[in-house]
């Protein structure tokens, strides 16, 4: 049996419903921030949305038919390179948003001011982007086509995402003007940031190791003081090949300053590494009650 069909055995029907009304509602987000915001005041996204934003404007064809058929392809691609949920997803959610584009196209923008359409249409938009992809699904190709260029150029998914969208929201400035490329620009970078927001949540956590000789004594005051618990692991110092414990322990960002000063009291030498993680699941980490 292959894991995507085992993926889509553990999907019940109430997770099914779950991603399907998620994703509903993140498209008819990007479907309202891009029409009663972004599009009226010529200021436009990046990946596949800004090229079909700047097609529609110089062929006057509805937005929504440019959405559809220039990410059909990518639905195709996505099914052969990541799987048959996430295409399905993907085709569902760009579909949902043709719809809502077309449905809101006549409708009032809510501010003629392109500096307010590019701050609350990037926010809008970036949580509806950050919807559909946490539950699962894509509005947009750019993603997926990086991934392919990947294999055959030396750069990173990120850094292809980057400069396409670069080029793309430079080719706004011949459009539309050098101002609202501009505005394109600071839309697109309000989105991005508040897809990460939305994809990771407000409550960050943190992956914490410590090193110290006084191990015991740091466990056991973040376990009662801060109520997190915490795992040992055996280390050996390379240059000194001494046995070293390393204290493992996740927090949110919301106390990592007093875990930070309970290690400086106990011991300010040990040596302290904090990294941000974007998911965390099973084991302990449920805070215990602090007395």
């Amino acid at each position: 049996m292959t894991a995507e069909k085992k993926d889509h055995k553990r999907l019940t029907p109430g997770k099914v419903l779950k991603r399907t009304i998620m994703i509903l509602v993140g498209a008819m987000l990007v479907a309202v921030g891009l029409e009663i915001f972004l599009v009226p005041n010529r200021v436009i996204d990046g990946g596949i949305v800004g090229v079909a934003i700047i097609l529609s404007h110089l062929t006057q064809i509805t937005l929504g038919l440019f959405l559809f058929f220039l990410n059909l392809p990518f639905f195709f691609l996505g099914y052969k390179q990541i799987g048959k949920t996430f295409a399905f997803s993907t085709l569902f959610g760009v579909s949902v948003l043709s719809v809502g584009t077309y449905l809101l196209h006549s409708a009032e923008p809510v501010t003629n001011d392109p500096l307010l359409a590019a701050v609350f249409g990037g926010v809008i938009l970036g949580i509806g982007v950050g919807l559909v992809i946490r539950y699962g699904g894509s509005l947009d190709g750019t993603e997926i086509l990086a991934i392919m260029f990947n294999k055959r150029l030396p750069l990173s998914v990120g850094e292809t995402v980057m400069f396409m969208n670069l080029f793309i929201l430079g080719s706004a400035g011949f459009v539309f003007g050098w101002d609202r490329a501009m505005y394109s620009l600071m839309a697109y970078f309000i989105a991005f940031r508040m897809i990460d927001l939305t994809i990771e949540g407000f409550d960050e956590t943190k992956s914490v190791w410590i090193i110290s000789d006084q191990h015991e004594e740091i466990g056991d005051a973040l376990l009662h003081r801060l109520g997190r618990g915490v795992t040992y692991l055996q280390g050996e110092g390379a240059y000194t090949g001494d046995d070293k414990k390393v204290i493992f322990c996740i927090v949110t960002r919301l106390e990592e300053a007093k875990l930070k000063s309970i290690v400086e009291d106990i011991d300010p030498g040990a040596f302290l590494a904090i990294g941000d993680i974007h998911d965390v699941k099973g084991g302990r980490f449920k805070k215990r009650d602090i007395h």
